[in-house]
């Protein structure tokens, strides 16, 4: 005869129906991991993500204005074409990890911000700064991982130009009532495995040499990937939503 799983003679969690290491308590649903990146091929995703971008096409994304998409595929990665435009995701999303990998170019041109500078904007609206920042100074808040002009990355974990660097980034959107903020968003980033935040509090949406605000918005929205002008290369993008398992 099986043993019994848990407790039912426990204590009741506050705030749950469940007792201490309750044995009826359902189980985390079972997700096949995927595999780490290399330098010269991109890793497997999770069973359960949803791909953006696989390397193949850009039938997934689409300029800002919803014309088509007209950066370059090749290779397994996309690379920005200068004037181009900003691209975005056809997926919507709000809560999620979200997995980018980016390189900036092998040949160092400029310095500060007009070296390998891109973006990866979170709902359209929410800059995790990508630059060249190896060996390259700028402004603290608008380097390599930095939540651009609010809070610089607690270290810079950039690779040499010329090689991929990994961003997992997971993501808390802000919560509105009507035109009113309930809750600011959140967000972690860790950058090829260095924790650059910590669910760390957004002071509103992002932007260049202002401060601002949160402006009401939808619970989605797409990813955006910004022209800056630099041939950055994009590569193995996806998401898996943050939602939790049902426990009623």
């Amino acid at each position: 005869m099986a043993q019994p799983i848990g407790y039912d003679d426990t204590p009741i969690l506050p705030g749950t129906n469940w007792h201490v290491h309750d044995g009826n308590r359902p189980q985390p649903p079972l997700v096949t991991p995927g595999e780490f990146s290399t330098q010269q091929a991109p890793g497997a995703p999770p069973a359960d993500a949803v791909i953006l971008f696989d390397g193949t096409d850009l039938s997934g994304w689409e300029r800002r204005d919803g014309g088509e998409a007209g950066w370059k595929v090749e290779d397994g990665y996309m690379e920005v074409v200068p004037g181009t435009g900003y691209i975005r995701s056809k997926q919507q999303f709000g809560d999620c990890h979200l997995h980018v990998e980016f390189r900036c170019p092998d040949e160092i041109k400029g310095e500060s911000q007009g070296r390998g500078n891109s973006g990866v904007f979170l709902m359209g609206q929410y800059e995790i700064q990508v630059l060249d920042g190896h060996d390259n100074p700028t402004y603290a808040d608008g380097t390599t991982g930095a939540i651009y002009g609010q809070y610089p990355p607690l270290a810079n974990a950039c690779r040499k130009p010329g090689e991929w660097n990994v961003y997992d980034i997971i993501w808390e959107a802000p919560r509105f009532e009507g035109d009113d903020l309930a809750r600011p968003a959140y967000v972690t980033v860790i950058l090829n495995g260095i924790v650059l935040h910590h669910h760390r509090e957004l002071r509103g949406v992002t932007s260049h040499k202002v401060v601002t605000e949160y402006e009401p918005h939808g619970s989605v929205g797409p990813l955006d990937l910004q022209d800056h002008g630099d041939l950055v290369r994009f590569r193995n993008i996806w998401y898996r939503p943050l939602v939790g398992y049902d426990e009623t």
